[in-house]
This record gives structure tokens, C-alpha cells and sequence, in this order.
């Protein structure tokens, strides 16, 4: 069983709602993606073709919490250093490594020095929040998407100058669309 982490923009996600998009974990070399959804008991775990419920975790100070997965608790201690979490449960450490679902729906392109962000799941664009030619930074909402009911902010990657918007407020794409093109500051 893989556990379930709170990284920081992992529990940005799940606080927020936004928690309908698969979310990728590395573990001694190995990437584990996983999807969380709602329940009348709290979350479900999507881990391959399983469907692992209820799942919740409880935090009990910084770095520490109990960690349920389908009835059984266990307690965590963690460390976050961006996007690797050290985990010590059942007596063993790991390094888990969160790999940003957003981050990685983005493709650089080498020739041109673009960044394009791509749609994490199918769905319609709420409100776009930049405009070409606005410089954005690392982490700034660009728009945000609905996808089955649950709102989703698509940030940038990095930063860089909206060089074009390829859905426009009320229009629909599907998975993987190209949403938002940057390139670098200073080309």
C-alpha cells in the first residue's frame, strides 16, 4: 500500500476542493500515480485499477499526523524540502518525491523558449486571470478551469510573459489542451 502524503501543493489541492486530477508519486525510483475523489465517507484512493476507501489524514502538530487508509491508522512523521518528503510510518523512511501534476503537463519547447500550460483533466474555463503580454511568476494563477463540478486554478510553472491564451472564458477543451503559452522574460 503507497501511503498518502501531505505535501504542500498536494494538501493545496485537497484543501481547496481541487483534488479531481491524478497526482504523481515517486518512490525509490518508481512514479505511483494516484487520483483522490470525494465519498460519503470522506476520500477514496485510485491507486491502478484499485479503489481504496475510506482514506483521510489527520495532522497532530507540523510534521506528524495519523494516516487512514480503508480502517487502518497508522501514525506519520514527515519532513517536506520542496518536492521531496521524507515519511517515517511502520518503522521505516522513505523519500517520497512529489511530482507537480500541473508541472507536469507542461512541455518546454527548445527551439521557440515556450512553455505551454496544458488542461490536467477536460473541462471549461471559468476566468482567466492574465492577459498577453502580462509578465506572470513561478506559482501565479493564470485561470481557472471546472472539471465534474470541482474548480481547479491552473498556475505557471515559472515565470515568464503570457504570450498567448487558447481558450477563452466559457469555451470547453479536453485533457492535455494547450490552455496557456509563456515564453521567457527577455526574449
Amino acid at each position: 500500500m503507497l501511503p498518502l502524503t501531505p505535501c504542500p501543493s498536494f494538501t493545496q489541492h485537497l484543501a481547496a476542493g481541487e483534488i479531481d486530477v491524478y497526482h504523481s508519486f515517486e518512490v525509490d525510483r518508481v512514479d505511483h500515480r494516484l487520483w483522490l475523489s470525494t465519498s460519503q465517507q470522506g476520500y477514496r484512493l485510485h491507486l491502478r485499477d484499485q479503489v481504496i476507501a475510506p482514506v483521510a489524514f489527520t495532522h497532530h502538530g507540523e510534521s506528524s499526523g495519523i494516516l487512514t487508509i480503508a480502517g487502518e491508522s497508522e501514525p506519520v512523521r514527515f519532513a517536506i524540502d520542496g518536492d521531496l518528503i521524507h515519511l517515517h510510518i511502520r518503522g521505516r523512511t522513505r523519500i517520497v518525491r512529489y511530482n507537480d501534476p500541473l508541472r507536469a503537463l507542461t512541455s518546454a519547447n527548445d527551439e521557440t523558449r515556450l512553455l505551454i500550460a496544458r488542461a490536467p483533466m477536460p473541462g471549461v474555463v471559468v476566468a482567466t486571470t492574465v492577459s498577453p503580454g502580462q509578465s506572470v511568476s513561478a506559482g501565479m494563477a493564470l485561470m481557472m478551469i471546472e472539471s465534474m463540478k470541482l474548480q481547479t486554478i491552473i498556475r505557471s510553472p515559472q515565470d515568464g510573459i503570457v504570450d498567448r491564451i487558447h481558450v477563452k472564458e466559457g469555451e470547453s477543451f479536453e485533457h492535455d489542451a494547450e490552455l496557456v503559452t509563456l515564453s521567457e522574460e527577455g526574449r
